[in-house]
């Protein structure tokens, strides 16, 4: 059994392709029309193209449930999903160069060091090193 694609929902596809691609530096992978303005709309690691895709599903327009769940999660700060980098203290510098709001600024917690940002699509995202 092998994770092929996370879904991360967003409340708006376009508005969340420009952040993932431009921001954090993913690629887009698959954009499929599904109809009432909706879309299959994936973004994978540029180091990785065959890896992990990232769904960036509409969810909490369509089911109030994920709307509630999301909202819930953001107003508490808690990180939706984590992108491992390898330096973050250096990836946390060039996403403030570039205008993301961070919630966390880097912080080491044991092994690990950690940051937490807003996707401004209803998200908050921990970046996580492991030292």
């Amino acid at each position: 059994m092998k994770a092929k694609v996370i879904g991360i929902p967003v409340q708006d596809q376009e508005i969340a392709l420009q952040f993932y691609t431009t921001k954090l530096g993913f690629i887009k992978k698959h954009d499929v029309p599904l109809g009432e303005g909706n879309r299959w709309l994936t973004v994978v690691s540029k180091d990785e193209p065959d890896g992990v895709e990232i769904l960036l599903e509409p969810s909490p327009n369509h089911f109030e449930p994920a709307k509630t769940y999301q909202k819930a999660l953001f107003e508490a700060g808690i990180p939706y999903t984590q992108f491992n980098v390898d330096n973050l203290q250096e990836e946390y510098e060039r996403l403030i160069n570039l205008g993301v709001e961070f919630i966390m600024k880097p912080t080491e917690m044991g092994n690990v060091k950690i940051a937490i940002l807003d996707d401004t699509c209803g998200n908050k995202i921990q970046l996580i090193e492991m030292l």
